[in-house]
Parts: C-alpha cells; sequence; structure tokens
C-alpha cells in the first residue's frame, strides 16, 4: 500500500470464511444431488444443505470484499455484490464510524460524507480489536492522503461519529417512540373493555331454572364433571385440566399451582360465564380465572407511554443540536428520564385506582394538578439542564481576576483528565489535578495529599482553544465537561474537565507558568513559551 498512489484494503482473516465457503459448496452439491435423486421432493438433506449454501455465499462476499482508491476515487465490491464507485469530487469529507456490539465492545469503520449530505460506510477498513487499530489508522491515513492530493476535503479534521454525537442516526430511538407510544394506545383503548368484563364478571349471578339456553351467557352456569387427568407445567409454563368423557369440555388450560391442587378422580363443579368455564371448585381446592382489571392495564398503558418519553427526548435533543458539526457530543437525556420516573410515582397509582378517568372528588383533583404542575416544572428544569453551553469566556483574559488557587490554603483537587498519555499522565493513570502553593500536578486520586503527584511542565504548554467534547474524545469524558487543546513543545494535548474547573485549571497553569506582564501581549487565556 503506497500512500497518495493507490490504496487497496482486504479482509484481514479469510482463512475462516473459506472453510465456510467450502461448507457451502459442499451443502449446495448435497442439496441438488438429494433433489435430483429423489425427483425435486425436499427432505432433512436439502433442509441442510440450503442454509449451509447460504452461509458459503455470504462467506464468499466477505473472503472477497475489497475497497481500493486511486487517483479517481474509491470503488468497493466484492465477487457476489456488484463493484460501486465513489469519484473523489463528489466525497466531502472522511470520517470514522464507532459501531457497539451487544456486550459493548466497539468496532471502527470508515464513512463517505456525501457533498449532497448523504453517507456512505465502507466495508474496509474495519478495526474490531486493539489489534486490527494500526492497520486501520494507515488504511484511514492513506485514504485520507489521497483525497487531498484528489479531492476537496472540506475540512482537515478527522469526524468521530459515536453514539453520543450529534451525526449519529435518530432512526432506532424514533421507531422505538412509535412502538411504544402505539403500545400505550393499544393498552388504553382495551381498559374499558376490561373495566366492563370486570365488572360484568364481578355482578354475575346464577341463572334461573327457567332462563333460555340464549340468555345463560351472561350468568352463571353450574355443571358438574370429574377429572380424568392433570397435566403440571414446568416452571411457569401454565398446567391443563382433562375431564372425563369430554364433558362439558375436552380440557381447560389453568395456572401451574392450579393444577397442581387437583387429583385424578376428583368430582369438581365448574362454572361457566360468557360460555367459558371460570371456576373449577373441589372439596378441598378452587382455581378461579384471572381477570385483569382496568387499573392494571391503565397502569400498563401509562408506563409504555412514560417510556417512549426517553427515546422521544433523545429525538428531541438531536433535533435541538442539528446545528452543531457531526462529531459534537451531544448533553444526555438522564434529565428527562429523572422527570419521567418522577412522574411515574404519581400517575402510575392515580391510573391505578381511577382507570376509567377522574373523579370529581377535590382530594383526586389536588392530586392530578399538584402531580401535572410538578412534572412541568421538572420537564422545565430538565430543558434547561440540557442546553448547550458553549466554551466561549472560559480563559479570562490576562490581567482579569480570576479563582487565584495560589492563595488558598491547602491543595485543591479538581476531576480533570489528560486524554493522551504523557511524562506526567503515563498510561492515563491521572484522574485530578491539584492546585495549591506548589505547581500544578496531575494525581490518581481526589487527595487529600500529592501522593503519586507528577508536576505539569507548564513552561512547556500553549493553549490552543477549549470547545466540547467530541466523538474521538473517547465516552469517558463527561458531556458536560468541556476540552482545552494544548501545545506541549509540539505534541497536542488535551485535557477534559468541567467549564468551571478548566477555567480554574487554565488560569492556574498561566499564573505558574508567566508573570502577568509577559502576558499582556499574547490573547486571552493563551498560555506561550517564553
Amino acid at each position: 500500500m503506497t500512500v497518495g498512489r493507490e490504496v487497496s484494503v482486504c479482509p484481514l482473516r479469510t482463512r475462516p470464511l473459506w472453510v465456510f465457503v467450502g461448507l457451502g459448496a459442499a451443502g449446495a452439491v448435497l442439496a441438488a444431488g438429494r433433489l435430483l435423486y429423489s425427483g425435486g421432493v425436499a427432505d432433512w438433506w436439502v433442509g441442510g444443505g440450503l442454509p449451509a449454501a447460504l452461509l458459503g455465499v455470504a462467506s464468499l462476499h466477505g473472503a472477497t470484499l475489497e475497497v481500493s482508491a486511486d487517483a479517481y476515487g474509491v470503488r468497493y465490491g466484492s465477487l457476489v455484490r456488484r463493484r460501486r464507485s465513489l469519484p473523489w469530487g463528489d466525497i466531502a469529507d472522511l470520517r470514522v464510524h464507532i459501531q457497539y456490539g451487544r456486550h459493548g465492545e466497539e468496532y471502527f469503520r470508515v464513512g463517505v460524507l456525501l457533498r449532497d449530505g448523504r453517507t456512505r460506510r465502507l466495508p474496509l477498513p474495519l478495526s474490531v480489536s486493539r489489534a486490527d487499530r494500526p492497520d486501520f489508522d494507515a488504511s484511514l491515513d492513506a485514504l485520507r492522503a489521497l483525497h487531498r492530493r484528489h479531492g476537496g476535503p472540506e475540512s482537515d479534521h478527522l469526524a468521530v461519529i459515536s453514539r453520543r454525537t450529534a451525526g449519529r442516526g435518530v432512526a432506532v430511538p424514533l421507531v422505538l417512540c412509535v412502538l411504544l407510544l402505539a403500545g400505550a394506545g393499544l393498552a388504553a383503548w382495551f381498559v374499558p373493555v376490561t373495566g366492563a368484563a370486570k365488572e360484568a364478571w364481578d355482578s354475575a349471578v346464577p341463572c334461573a331454572a327457567g332462563t333460555p339456553s340464549a340468555e345463560r351467557g351472561a350468568c352463571l352456569t353450574t355443571v358438574p364433571a370429574v377429572i380424568a387427568r392433570t397435566e403440571v407445567g414446568r416452571a411457569k409454563q401454565p398446567g391443563r385440566l382433562y375431564f372425563a368423557d369430554g364433558r362439558p369440555v375436552d380440557r381447560l388450560t389453568v395456572s401451574r399451582q392450579g393444577a397442581q391442587g387437583f387429583r385424578v378422580g376428583d368430582r369438581v363443579e365448574l362454572t361457566l360465564w360468557r360460555g367459558q368455564v371460570r371456576v373449577v371448585a373441589a372439596e378441598h381446592h378452587v382455581w378461579r380465572e384471572h381477570f385483569t382489571s382496568a387499573g392494571s392495564l391503565a397502569v400498563l398503558a401509562a408506563a409504555l407511554g412514560l417510556a417512549a418519553g426517553y427515546p422521544g427526548a433523545r429525538v428531541l435533543l438531536h433535533r435541538r443540536g442539528r446545528r452543531l458539526p457531526d462529531d459534537e457530543v451531544l448533553p444526555s437525556a438522564l434529565p428527562f428520564a429523572g422527570a419521567l420516573l418522577a412522574t411515574a410515582l404519581w400517575l402510575l397509582p392515580l391510573c391505578h385506582l381511577h382507570p376509567m378517568g377522574l373523579p370529581t372528588s377535590p382530594g383526586v383533583l389536588a392530586w392530578a394538578v399538584a402531580g401535572t404542575l410538578g412534572t412541568a416544572g421538572l420537564l422545565v428544569l430538565a430543558w434547561r439542564a440540557t442546553r448547550i453551553h458553549t466554551p466561549a469566556g472560559t480563559a479570562a483574559a490576562p490581567g482579569e481576576p480570576g479563582d487565584e488557587d495560589g492563595a488558598e490554603d491547602g491543595d485543591v483537587f479538581l476531576a480533570a483528565r489528560f486524554l493522551e498519555s504523557t511524562d506526567y499522565n503515563p498510561n492515563h493513570f491521572g484522574t485530578h489535578v491539584v492546585l495549591g502553593d506548589r505547581s500544578p500536578a496531575v494525581v490518581p486520586h481526589p487527595g487529600p495529599g500529592r501522593f503519586a503527584a507528577r508536576p505539569i511542565p507548564v513552561h512547556r504548554l500553549t493553549v490552543q482553544g477549549v470547545r466540547r467534547p467530541r466523538g474521538g474524545d473517547g465516552d469517558f469524558v463527561p458531556r458536560g465537561w468541556h476540552v482545552a487543546e494544548l501545545d506541549d513543545a509540539g505534541a497536542p494535548v488535551r485535557l477534559a474537565a468541567a467549564p468551571a474547573d478548566l477555567t480554574r485549571i487554565l488560569h492556574a497553569l498561566r499564573d505558574a507558568g508567566f508573570p502577568a506582564a509577559d502576558l499582556s501581549a499574547n490573547s486571552p487565556g493563551i498560555v506561550r513559551d517564553p
């Protein structure tokens, strides 16, 4: 692979794929031969050979997959799928997409941002482990070099799109929100039906002697029967009761505990209502069919509606940050989740007690009004807490009063992280920055004491700017923090902390490195080499 001339990326591990290709070919031959031998009649051999053949086709696609790039553009395809091409003139930028597995694994892929705003993800290069990262980074650098040489990148910055950034799609939370709302609406629609059925059952009386058979469904009819056999389900599976001579029904599905209470030969009395057996009563045990109450269904509808609020809040925050760069981290939706949980504390009991509507009693109305006002207040607070705070004014101008940590007695420990491994932050061990009478230092604990402290070489640092967190900063940087971009004697270094703490640290670095007079000609908040 030569950077700037031509790039060709193939899968790193193809031997297992070729093994599956061979198995798929054998399965296809087996299925075809069996069909010819049996005259077109499918059997177990054909049923096993066809899935193997499909697996072989998928493995052939993965084994022969290739992504190439030259002066024209990017091409990708395989023997199974036709090759596609993207000219450099149509590509606005290259970016990195982070996908997540079921157990939190991170997979890195290269994305192509087209000038019309659409995004394509290249099948290769792909990084599924730390061992793959060097090859992935080398291929990505080669593709970016070709893009700079033969195309027109919109920016030199490499955007990293993760699940926390503004460029992440909202299709999954939107679909989840719609499904939960649909479930809530369906449950709410059944509330009056369920409530009417429960009330009718509770008010049902035994049928009179002269009641016509057509009208016996609305009243209770008792029929004698004999238990012929019981079937107890496993674990949480239901049980079954079988009746002698199949009268009045052949079998009845009951709960597992209900089936355990009856024995073969028990004479029981069955209570029928609306054409179904509702009660099985013996001398020593009684089983009654459970009728779902309207309150339980109303609670389910309210819970589904509240659950739909969280993915809906994620969609709202994504819409709110639509003007942000694609790789900037969006605020967390957890404040809205807190408001929804607080709403559940008063709404679910209210729905359980009054599923068919609020009564006119002053106590219940006051309960509903107070809960609604509380929810509205929490939503307003959540909206304010998820505002996007720009880092403007994080660093004060030289000569302006700030937090002079050196004037305080003792040390102050501020949660902050250097995102690069340096001589004063080896292996990313630092979790806090300590400020005080002595030089600022990095420590792996919140204090007290400067145990294992590594002094920060403030004379080497230059503050390039302060920004909001991006996808490339990693998931361990909290969403509300800001990131200061520093220059450490020519090497880029990032320092992440809460906005107020970051301002305080930058002031301390400035004051520890130079007197105010030496910074009079510099731009605000910048620490420069002497």
